[in-house]
């Protein structure tokens, strides 16, 4: 178990015994808040959410099993299954292929589920298991191109080279349907903000499947196979599933009833000023992001007067399909006392966060109206 007092020398440490000899160490992690240190899962705070792209080392970490040691002079992937061209691609082979690059927001599914009523089982996040990064690689498709797709192929698997715990634990294995792995979006990443993947982000390669939740990211890829059928592994057809229709919040839903999650939704999130903060009478900037999935933000609207009335905020320049959109607006308050701030955000197909939430047994995709309180003093 890794130690926890004073965070910056265990993730050294950690970062270290993960990487390849070749590799920096992460430096700047020890800002986050540590929701789990094996596996090691951390979540940036909310207040750090202050440019378009989050810099590598305050991006959120979200870990199923431990960083496993790879050697890139050993490394392989494995592209295989329905295939009339099995391959065996180094790290080189996938770099010398038409590289390209997405700025992409990646959202754990659970990003929330400590918000949620009543209480449900995994990693308590809050709202920083989030982070946008520019990404580069080779897309998937060339890839798949090269390798001659058999026409049954539907769905593609995508393996990592983390090993579960014990015997009896399942792999994990994600798969994502032929139509998304052929998008353009979707990218094996070998880069990472410009710099070589960090260990914790997927060194020395990870799928990147842009709108769509964190899980489907695959890390450290090992194999990307042509299947037939979705994967029917745990973290398939148990894990990362929805219930289909509303269901009593605590009830226990039959995995059957459900569907596999996959687009991100609606989203935004206030993270300027922070819940409790206390601010100065003026004008004060209000300020934080806001995306949805394969969707674009068309409008972000704030009230501090307890939802009373809605102000459109002013959208930021930045922006790319899959990445967020920073959002900020002066607020203009005369008098002291308590506050409540509010963002709501729409997107191109004109869903709308809502006011409550869907309940869901796995604390997955929570994007209600946000909302923080603050004191005028």
């Amino acid at each position: 178990m890794f130690a926890l007092g004073g965070m910056a020398a265990p993730l050294r440490r950690i970062a270290g015994e993960a990487y390849a000899a070749d590799q920096p160490v992460i430096q700047g992690k020890d800002k986050l808040i540590v929701r789990s240190d094996r596996p090691l899962n951390l979540e940036m705070p909310i207040g750090l959410m202050d440019s378009w792209v989050t810099p590598a080392h305050l991006h959120y970490v979200r870990n199923h099993y431990d960083v496993p040691a790879i050697n890139e002079a050993d490394w392989r992937l494995r592209v295989d299954g329905m295939v009339e061209r099995p391959l065996a691609l180094a790290l080189d082979d996938l770099k010398r292929l038409p590289s390209a690059e997405e700025v992409v927001t990646l959202e754990c599914a659970g990003n929330g589920r400590s918000f949620f009523d009543p209480k449900v089982p995994g990693a308590q996040w809050q709202r920083g298991a989030v982070g946008t990064a520019r990404y580069k690689g080779a897309r998937l498709a060339d890839v798949l191109q090269r390798a001659g797709i058999s026409p049954a192929g539907r769905h593609v698997l995508l393996d990592g080279a983390d090993q579960p715990p014990v015997p009896t634990a399942p792999d994990f294995v994600r798969s994502i349907p032929i139509e998304k792995a052929m998008a353009p979006g979707t990218l094996l990443a070998y880069e990472m903000n410009g710099e070589p993947l960090p260990a914790v982000h997927g060194f020395p390669l990870r799928a990147i499947v842009p709108g769509w939740i964190g899980s489907a990211n695959v890390k450290w890829l090992a194999r990307v196979a042509v299947v037939e059928q979705p994967h029917d592994g745990h973290f398939m057809v148990k894990w990362y599933r929805f219930p289909r229709s509303p269901v009593p919040p605590g009830e226990k839903v039959d995995p059957k009833d459900m569907e596999v999650v996959t687009e991100l939704d609606v989203k935004s999130v206030i993270a300027q000023p922070g819940d409790g903060a206390q601010v100065s009478a003026g004008s004060v900037r209000v300020a934080g992001a806001a995306w949805a999935g394969e969707a674009e933000i068309e409008r972000v609207d704030v009230s501090t007067d307890f939802g009373r009335t809605w102000q459109p905020a002013r959208l930021g320049a930045d922006r790319a399909r899959y990445a967020w959109r920073l959002w900020e607006i002066d607020w203009a308050v005369r008098k002291r006392g308590a506050y409540l701030l509010m963002s709501r955000a729409t997107d191109s197909r004109g869903r709308t966060q809502p006011i409550a939430p869907f309940w869901n047994p796995s604390g997955y995709l929570w994007n209600v109206i946000d909302h923080v309180r603050v004191h005028v003093a």
